[in-house]
């Protein structure tokens, strides 16, 4: 089946009461023209309402791709700064509604960074800005941006994209942790629109491509008990030598 007939039949089934995520004839039109193929690989797959992982980034499903973009509501001509740039898709959506020169994206993993420009390219979107950086700090020197939208979880907005925010923008994150909720900060006010679930936003040193981790409690557990494994044979008291 061609691309073209897959986007649309995908695109329906979001707006269909069932699922209801895309509301807007805006973001229904870009997310009709952008070849999804591109940045996932397989095409049956790409335009299937589901999430998988590339790259040891997690690949949103549209579904929730279109309910962060209706969240964030970007007007054409908008700056906009999308922080957790994965393989793109999300960032070329927002390249047909706002325009490629005004959509700028980081990532904190550099292969991902690589793969977004080349997955943008191929799609005919190498005018998206995509840069190596430390999410939480943004990106300064091209704020400040009438739309921030942060595609990682945290405890609370960061205060350097709160930084970077246009007068009268508007930041669309999940936040929390265990429990998250897609979360709208406006004009100092805060907007809940229910519970999403995303991995949480890195600091420099936790990306999986980093030369040194900085360790979290859950590694701590994950070392101590890989050497308790590796201890010899008379260290390991689950052996019963007796019997």
């Amino acid at each position: 089946m061609e691309p073209v007939v897959l986007r649309d039949d995908m695109v329906d089934s979001l707006e269909h009461e069932a699922k209801g995520v895309v509301r807007s004839d805006r973001l229904s039109v870009a997310m009709r023209a952008v070849p999804r193929h591109e940045f996932v690989g397989d095409e049956r797959s790409a335009y299937a309402d589901t999430a998988h992982r590339r790259l040891g980034t997690r690949v949103l499903a549209p579904s929730t791709v279109a309910r962060l973009l209706e969240a964030l509501d970007a007007d054409p001509g908008d700056d906009v700064l999308v922080v957790g740039a994965g393989v793109g898709y999300t960032a070329a959506v927002l390249a047909e509604v706002v325009g490629e020169a005004n959509v700028h994206a980081v990532d904190i993993a550099r292969r991902v960074v690589y793969d977004a420009r080349g997955n943008l390219a191929d799609a005919g979107y190498e005018g998206v800005l995509v840069d190596c950086r430390d999410g939480a700090e943004g990106l300064p020197e091209y704020a400040p941006f009438d739309r921030i939208l942060l595609e990682a979880a945290a405890v609370s907005p960061p205060d350097a994209l709160l930084a970077q925010l246009a007068d009268g923008g508007r930041l669309v994150m999940p936040v929390g942790t265990n429990t998250q909720s897609l979360t709208v900060v406006e004009d100092g006010e805060r907007t809940e629109l229910g519970s999403v679930a995303f991995a949480p936003l890195l600091v420099e040193g936790e990306q999986a491509d980093a030369i040194e981790r900085n360790r979290t409690a859950r590694e701590d557990r994950e070392r101590a008990r890989r050497e308790a494994q590796s201890r010899t044979g008379w260290e390991q008291d689950w052996i019963d030598w007796d019997g």
